[in-house]
């Protein structure tokens, strides 16, 4: 079989060469005479898939290496038969790690504690969920909203937005969507953000167009008190540079983009694609070894906890290295940003999750041991 996949998903030529003869192309551009002869195409959430790239070719199977999917047309491949399948919850740990790590930078701009604070949380699927549950750890009340997880009837938890809007934090962790009862497209638009508390600061990792980019530009040009963190853009690759200059933190769309996580999108796709093509499973991410990390936190243990978990959490990962590196781009002629937004996508560092990292603290049992585990570090007493 001929298979073309995206060049940016990971260890993709290993993992399906067992099916067939891997072709790598860049994802952002691909065209349907380059997909013609494909049997299997294989994305990310930078290519439209639907009849215009897939009409007339040969292509049986999709996969997206991706936990979203407002990037395909899945009616279309359901009209031709054609089997799809994508990675949710794959880099849904990465994610949450990313949202730590931007409030621990937060907090010590703002010079103020965590704990005690309240964060809502719109969206409580997959990466939502491993929100609450760390911000919970640090001692933080969660609000969630989200009707269509409400409408279920499976927890009874859940608040009105209204309410979410009047937390400390705002986080974001839902699909875009123009359709259906609960429209996600531009959900945070003028009424929204004129709704958040004083002080507040809005966190968005889901997708660009969740947000209205020009009401929350126009905003922040009038609100110094407010303050946001924007990982996903409208018109990603060419993001907007005068909001770039005005949010707290900016980044490349990468939140989900640990090693950890990609590599489990690559197997959860490859599994599906060997299952529906019932062929046998040749490879699994843990074949692809990396060397792990460690952390000493022992000479910090006899103060503030939360002091040691903010420690641990910025030497697991580092948010502002990638607000850094996307903040370099404004100095290129504007031409060559977009095509830089995609070299940072491209080219990004080697990122594990804390589950990667081991804590050394002196007692794993106390309660700094507790904490840094419920973050989901590895806490030993002996490195």
């Amino acid at each position: 079989m001929k298979i073309i996949a995206d060049e940016n998903i990971p260890c993709v030529e290993r993992a399906f060469a067992s099916l067939g003869e891997v072709h790598l192309l860049p994802g952002r551009g691909m065209r349907a005479d380059q997909v013609r002869e494909a049997d299997i195409l294989l994305v990310r959430s930078v290519t439209r898939v639907d009849e215009s790239l897939l009409q007339g070719s040969a292509v049986r199977f999709v996969g997206s290496a991706t936990i979203g999917f407002d990037h395909i047309d899945r009616d279309y491949l359901q009209q031709q038969h054609i089997g799809f399948a994508t990675a949710p919850g794959s880099n849904a740990t990465s994610a949450a790690e990313y949202v730590l790590s931007a409030l621990m930078v937060w907090s010590e701009h703002q010079g103020t504690e965590l704990a005690g604070k309240t964060a809502g949380i719109i969206g409580c699927g997959n990466v939502g969920s491993r929100v609450r549950q760390r911000l919970a750890v640090l001692g933080m009340r969660c609000l969630v909203n989200d009707p269509p997880l409400q409408a279920t009837g499976e927890h009874d938890d859940f608040v009105a937005l209204d309410e979410v809007l009047q937390t400390d934090i705002v986080t974001l962790h839902v699909p875009l969507t123009a359709k259906g009862p609960h429209p996600t497209r531009h959900l945070v638009d003028k009424s929204f953000l004129d709704r958040l508390k004083p002080g507040a600061l809005l966190i968005n990792t889901s997708r660009g167009a969740v947000a209205d980019n020009r009401s929350l530009e126009r905003l922040l040009a009038m609100r110094s008190d407010l303050s946001v963190v924007l990982d996903v853009w409208e018109n990603e690759p060419a993001i907007s540079a005068p909001l770039l200059q005005r949010v707290e933190l900016g980044t490349p769309h990468i939140a989900g983009y640990s090693y950890d996580g990609k590599l489990r999108g690559t197997e959860m796709i490859y599994r599906a694609a060997c299952d529906y093509f019932a062929a046998p499973v040749q490879w699994q991410a843990a074949d692809e070894v990396m060397p792990a990390s460690s952390i000493d936190m022992r000479a910090f243990e006899t103060g503030n906890r939360l002091e040691v978990a903010r420690r641990a959490i910025l030497a697991g990962y580092d948010v502002r290295q990638d607000d850094k590196r996307l903040r370099e781009t404004l100095s290129l002629p504007l031409a060559q940003r977009a095509a830089a937004f995609d070299r940072l996508r491209k080219d990004y560092p080697v990122r594990r999750e804390f589950s990667e990292t081991t804590v050394t603290v002196h007692e794993p049992a106390g309660m700094t041991g507790q904490l840094l585990s419920g973050l989901g570090f590895g806490v030993v007493s002996n490195p």
